[in-house]
């Protein structure tokens, strides 16, 4: 695979070459160009602004390698614009300035490298347990330049939420964070749970999710990945209201408000993106948590 020379819609080369297939040298083929449709143009201005030509080089990205490695469908590689990269950065606008953000089941990164690109401002984790996901994922953030605001951790949900209360826990009654067979990292790959970094910003004041589960199980997943105040936002489809309905008893059980239904990028992407918003009012025993994990099993 290699760099590429033309620049994106905004003027400027995107950054490095892409990835290739980890372990087997490059993916068979460059990545197709995604062209950006005339009619989205100043939508997809306003939304990633003088980064568009990283997002540009993120849609290469999705429709080269994303579908080589299964991570979308074929199909959806005329559909990148509109379907995946500005739904996913219309939402930005209930993100609040410099929040830290964890990015659960975000096999190819949807929403949270979309939010990483469009704000800078933002420390954003992505939570994937499967491997070739967690893989694509840590190299489209080195490929995208990425790594100062974005970490990628191998992890189920409820994992990563049990490993930072084991950490807290250790440090408090003076252990030490760490375990002490934590295998190395592999630089350029994704963090695994025995060696995530002391800095890293979980709970998070926002936790993002994307066609994961519906919304009890959801929340039961992200919910504990929240600071006492912050908030949920997944993005859901049309039905949005009708899950809202069934599952608010759920969700207050689990420590969250009553389930809002709020529309993102109204008179700039259409439709507008469909998010529901829980805010984390108290916490919950750890019994509660739903036992299986988004994202599906390990790879």
């Amino acid at each position: 695979m290699t760099p590429r020379s033309d620049p994106g819609p905004g003027g400027a080369p995107p950054p490095g070459p892409l990835p290739g297939r980890a372990g087997t040298g490059p993916d068979p083929v460059d990545p197709p160009p995604v062209p950006l449709p005339d009619d989205l143009v100043a939508p997809a201005r306003t939304l990633f602004a003088d980064r568009l030509p990283l997002a540009a080089a993120y849609a290469e990205l999705l429709a080269g390698p994303g579908v080589v490695r299964g991570l979308i469908g074929p199909r959806e590689t005329t559909r990148i614009w509109d379907r995946h990269l500005l739904n996913c950065a219309a939402m930005a606008e209930f993100v609040p300035a410099g929040s830290s953000v964890v990015d659960v089941g975000s096999g190819a990164g949807l929403p949270g490298i979309v939010l990483a690109i469009a704000r800078p401002d933002l420390a954003v984790t992505l939570v994937e347990p499967l491997a070739r996901r967690s893989t694509f994922l840590a190299e489209a953030v080195s490929a995208l330049d990425l790594g100062e605001t974005v970490t990628v951790v191998r992890a189920r949900a409820e994992e990563l939420t049990a490993a930072r209360r084991a950490r807290r826990g250790a440090r408090r009654a003076g252990r030490g964070g760490r375990s002490t067979d934590a295998s190395p990292h592999r630089p350029g790959g994704p963090v695994e749970l025995a060696d995530l970094p002391d800095d890293l910003q979980v709970p998070a004041d926002v936790v993002t999710a994307r066609a994961v589960a519906p919304l009890d199980r959801l929340a039961g997943w992200c919910l504990p990945l929240a600071v006492p105040g912050g908030r949920l936002l997944a993005l859901k489809g049309a039905s949005a209201a009708e899950e809202v309905a069934r599952h608010a008893e759920a969700v207050r059980r689990l420590g969250g408000s009553p389930p809002a239904v709020r529309l993102a990028g109204v008179g700039l992407v259409d439709p507008p993106a469909t998010v529901v918003e829980v805010v984390r009012e108290r916490t919950r025993p750890p019994a509660a948590t739903p036992p299986r994990a988004a994202g599906g099993r390990r790879g």
